[in-house]
């Protein structure tokens, strides 16, 4: 443990000294943006990554630290990459009301 926070330390004290932005996610928060189950075993997200990135079983990481990094990578990107998700709807409803340009209407409504 104490090896890694030192890793960490100076992976965030050299991203500070180049201005390079730093992001950090919660376990949690990466199981549930990966397999929409914040108590996911490490294994269930490796899998889960294999399905949405579409990476054959020859070409996954090996050590599950590994695909711990490419789930926060993809979180990251989730987050990052789709700006509507910081939005909250109270429902379809509520949602429906707030995007009327993105909902198709049936043939046959006038």
């Amino acid at each position: 443990m104490l090896k890694l926070g030192r890793a960490q330390g100076v992976a965030i004290a050299a991203a500070i000294q180049r201005d390079i932005p730093i992001h950090e996610y919660a376990p949690l928060k990466i199981k549930m943006a990966i397999t929409g189950n914040g108590s996911a075993s490490k294994e269930q997200v490796a899998g889960m990554l294999r399905r949405l990135l579409n990476i054959t079983e020859n070409e996954m990481p090996h050590f599950l630290d590994a695909t711990d990094a490419l789930g926060a990578a993809y979180c990251h990107f989730m987050q990052m990459g789709r700006p509507e998700s910081q939005v909250h709807f109270k429902g379809w409803k509520d949602f429906v009301n707030k995007n009327q340009q993105r909902v198709c209407k049936p043939p046959f409504e006038s």
